[in-house]
C-alpha cells in the first residue's frame, strides 16, 4: 500500500510539473529578413508565462549561433549585449521581444532570409520553481525588410 502511494505521488508531481512547462505561450512571432551577406539578424515576438520562467536559449538551423539579447543605454550609447542570466517572464506577465528591445539575435546565418519564408525557431526556458528546462518550437515567419515591424497574430504558436 506505501507502495503504491509513493508511485501515486511521483505521477501526480511528474504531471503537475510537466502540465506547469504548458503554460507558456508564444505569439506574434516574426524575423527580420536580411540581405545577401548579412551575418545576423533578430527574431521577436510575446511569451506570455503562466508561471515564473526564464528564456535561457535559443536554436534554429538558419544560425550557427542563437542568443537572448537586450538593447540598452550605457550612458549616452544604445548598445546590444547577451543576457548572460536570460530573460526572467514573471507569473501572469507577457514579455514583449521587439525591435529596440529585448530579441532573440541569430548570428552566423547560413543563408539569406527573404519574407515570406518561415524560419524554424527552438525556444529553452527554465521554470523558475523547478529549475528544469524546456523548449517551444516555432515557425517564425520572415518579414522583408522595410515591412511593417509586427503583425497581429502572426506566427502564433499556442502550448
Amino acid at each position: 500500500m506505501q507502495r503504491m502511494t509513493l508511485t501515486l505521488a511521483a505521477l501526480v508531481l511528474a504531471s503537475a510539473s510537466a502540465g506547469a512547462h504548458a503554460q507558456v505561450t508564444v505569439s506574434d512571432a516574426w524575423v527580420r529578413g536580411t540581405v545577401p551577406q548579412q551575418k545576423a539578424t533578430g527574431a521577436f515576438m510575446h511569451i506570455a508565462a503562466e508561471q515564473d520562467v526564464r528564456l535561457i536559449a535559443g536554436a534554429s538551423p538558419v544560425a550557427g549561433v542563437v542568443e537572448i539579447h537586450e538593447m540598452a543605454m550605457e550612458g549616452n550609447v544604445m548598445k546590444m549585449r547577451e543576457l548572460k542570466g536570460g530573460l526572467p517572464i514573471a507569473k501572469g506577465a507577457t514579455a514583449e521581444l521587439k525591435p529596440g528591445g529585448y530579441h532573440v539575435m541569430l548570428m552566423d546565418l547560413k543563408q539569406t532570409l527573404k519574407g515570406g519564408e518561415t524560419v524554424p525557431v527552438t525556444l529553452t526556458l527554465e521554470d523558475a520553481a523547478s529549475k528544469k528546462t524546456f523548449t517551444r518550437e516555432l515557425m517564425a515567419p520572415v518579414k522583408a525588410l522595410g515591412a511593417a515591424p509586427s503583425a497581429p497574430h502572426a506566427g502564433q504558436h499556442k502550448h
